[in-house]
Formats: structure tokens, sequence, C-alpha cells
């Protein structure tokens, strides 16, 4: 009993040197829960920082940026020639045909005298518009029949045998038809590879929504009665944005690619309108002869660059943006 009583007298004592206030029962307060549940992740801001740490990607994006920035100012800088325009010479009144490069003409001329120089950067823009055009319509139209396609079950027989169908007719065949029905111009190609190009794109998100559509996450919100855009717009299609953004950077060469082609075959642009497929082609019908090489060797050039530098550019950024990548 005298243990117990000096104890109590002593937790008295240290009772009374105590402030009373700090016992004093805190209020309810709901913007300091949320501050304790607080993070400073973004999921843009994490793409773009983990995009920046790739230094070859901040080298081609700095060569693509300078290359479409100067493909479409070039026109308004001053002493430039027109691209179409057939240069004669004063004294003679001939054609410069085929000048190799020099100060006059920069990149030489053709076989009909037109300065190669004008013509590369006329065609750049002409074919860079095209892929930039089609690589858009084949997103939008990709991504939302591939949504629908992947996520209405009932809807699934009917899209495939549709894709089927399409998917079947060799796209050659199909962009040879179109080109050769259609009067050849800038929406005729437009249009011809926007026919089945979004096709490979459908098929892709298809197939990525049926993997995640019946997530946990994904069956609770249709329990809840959310509707099913929402589901796709907010629970699934930003799972794909690093595949999404991929595809759709490397479909832009591909398109310049098939520009190429048809061009090739004599199913492109018409020869008025300048574009790396005339370009490519014109240059390769003198290629045996090697003092007339430079005509092929500057397009394919530019050519090159923006084809290698659209696939590093999306491959690094389709790396950048996956979730798992991120700290």
């Amino acid at each position: 009993m005298i243990r117990d009583r000096i104890l109590t007298n002593a937790e008295s004592a240290v009772a009374a040197e105590v402030d009373a206030s700090l016992f004093v029962q805190a209020e309810f307060d709901a913007s300091a829960g949320e501050r304790g549940g607080y993070s400073d992740y973004s999921y843009w801001r994490s793409t773009m920082r983990g995009f920046l740490r790739n230094r070859v990607a901040l080298g081609f994006l700095v060569l693509l940026g300078t290359l479409l920035l100067f493909t479409f100012i070039q026109p308004m800088l001053p002493g430039q020639k027109s691209p179409t325009l057939i240069h004669n010479d004063p004294a003679t009144g001939m054609q410069f045909r085929n000048v190799p490069p020099g100060r006059e003409f920069w990149f030489g001329t053709n076989t009909i005298g037109q300065d190669l120089w004008s013509r590369i950067w006329g065609g750049t823009r002409t074919s860079l518009l095209i892929g930039l055009i089609v690589g858009a319509v084949e997103m939008i139209i990709g991504i939302s029949f591939g949504a629908i396609w992947g996520y209405v079950r009932r809807l699934d027989g009917v899209i495939t045998e549709i894709y089927n169908v399409l998917n079947n007719i060799p796209t050659t065949i199909v962009l040879m038809l179109l080109a050769y029905i259609l009067r050849p111009s800038f929406k005729t190609m437009v249009i011809a590879m926007c026919a089945t190009g979004w096709l490979g794109l459908a098929r892709f998100v298809r197939n990525q929504i049926v993997i995640i559509r019946d997530r946990e996450y994904n069956l609770a919100s249709r329990c809840l009665g959310t509707p099913s855009r929402r589901i796709i717009v907010k629970n699934l299609l930003p799972y794909l944005v690093s595949v999404i953004m991929l595809q759709t950077a490397l479909s832009i060469p591909g398109t310049i690619g098939w520009e190429v082609f048809l061009t090739y075959i004599g199913l492109g642009l018409p020869v008025s309108i300048p574009s790396l497929g005339n370009l490519v082609n014109e240059g390769r019908q003198i290629m045996m002869s090697p003092e007339l090489r430079y005509q092929l060797l500057f397009p394919t050039v530019i050519l090159s660059m923006i084809t290698i530098s659209f696939y590093v550019l999306g491959n690094a950024f389709s790396d950048a943006s996956d979730p798992r990548n991120h700290v």
C-alpha cells in the first residue's frame, strides 16, 4: 500500500506539470484528412519526365522539329524558286537540264530544268501532310471502331465478319483501284490510304480491350451503372495510350512509304504536284547514270530522316507513357 501511494503521488506530480491543453480533443478537419492522402503523381508529367531522359529521342525530336519547321517556312524565305517552274538559259533559251548542285541550284535541277531544292522541300511538305492527315484519321476511326468492337459483346460477331471481309482484300489492290477510279489528286491519295489503313489499329485495340475489359474495377463500374462510353474512355483507353501512340507514330512513315509505292507503279500524285514519291520515282529512272544519282540521293536522305525519326520517337514515347515505367 505504501508503494501504491508513492506511485499515485508521483503520477499526480507529473500530471500537474503537463500542459492540460495537450489533451484537448481535436475537432474533425476534412482538409487535413485529404492532405494526409495527397500524392503529387501526374501521369503526363511522369511520361514527359521519362521521355526527356532519353537523349537519343531528344536528338531525333530536335531533328524532326527542325525539318518540319523548315519545310513549312521554306517558301516564305527570300530567294526561293518555284518547285514547278522550268528554268531556261537566258543566253540560249535552252532548259537547265540536269544541272549538278552549285551556287545557282543548290541541289541541282531535274531532267526538265526544275529546281530540285524547291521540289524536295515542296515534296516533303506534301508527303508529310498526307502522312499526318491519314495518321489522324486512322487513329480516330481505328480507336473508336476497335473500342466498340472489343467492349460490346453482342457486336463482336458482326464486326468480326466485317473485318474479315475487308482485311482479306489485299491493301495493294484497294489502293490501286481507288487511285485508278478516282482522279489522281491529293484528296484521292488520302481517301485511298484511309480506306483500309485503320483496320490494323482497330484489331490491335480490340485485342487489348478484350484482355482488360473483365477486370475487377470494370466489373464494379458496370455494377454501379456506369455507362459503357465512360468505362471505355476512363477505364480502358488510358491503359492503351502507349501502344496507340506507337502505332500512330509508325503509321505516318508507313503512309509516306505507300505514297512512294503508288507513285512508283504510276498511280500516285500527278507529276505537277511535287512529292517524295514523285522525286524518288524520277531519280530511280536515271540512277544508272553516276553523274545524275544526286536526283535520287537527296529525296531518299530526307525520306530516311523522317522515317527513322518517327520510329525512334514512337518507341521512346511508348516506353515513357507505360505506367509500369513510372516512379
